[in-house]
């Protein structure tokens, strides 16, 4: 169903689900769309920047400790492979929907590799707002299923006049 202008109406059927920092504004790229992309952009790059910075202090402490070489070397290879799993993890939900019973399962996993999770939102939004592509999938589907079924539809069956 879509006005004189060809522009979805929205008023019936399924509503499209907001994106973090977007909002709706992904449906038709309007309302900001370009502004936001930038600034979730640069705010994800000066977020993984500031936390690899606080990291390495972190890293400072443990050497002016003298925890180490073998513990040193532990906290560095946990930062690490974290970090890349999360990165993996929050990748992939950006192309479909991640279990709910693993994500928590994860979660102190994904905490510890925060920097991963960053650097694959900077990433992704330079292509697209993080998680559009699956939002929009998803939307398009029920958009075609509720106008396919609105179609079928004509009235009540009971009211109509047999021949």
């Amino acid at each position: 169903m879509s006005d004189e202008n060809g522009t979805p109406d929205i008023s019936s059927g399924p509503r499209p689900e907001p994106i973090r920092f977007f909002g709706t504004t992904w449906v038709e790229h309007d309302g900001g769309y370009g502004a936001r992309r930038a600034a979730v952009c640069v705010g994800s790059l000066a977020a993984a920047a500031v936390s690899c910075l606080v990291l390495r202090f972190a890293y400072q402490g443990l050497r002016i400790a003298a925890v180490g070489a073998p513990v040193t070397l532990m906290v560095v290879v946990m930062f690490a492979v974290c970090s890349a799993l999360a990165f993996s993890n929050t990748w992939g939900s950006f192309t479909k929907r991640p279990d709910p019973r693993r994500q928590a399962s994860l979660r102190g996993l994904l905490t510890i590799g925060f920097v991963g999770s960053l650097l694959a939102y900077f990433l992704r939004s330079l292509t697209e707002a993080p998680g559009e592509k699956l939002h929009r999938e998803e939307y398009e589907s029920a958009r075609a299923a509720h106008e396919k079924r609105a179609s079928r539809r004509t009235g009540n069956p009971s009211r109509r006049r047999r021949s």
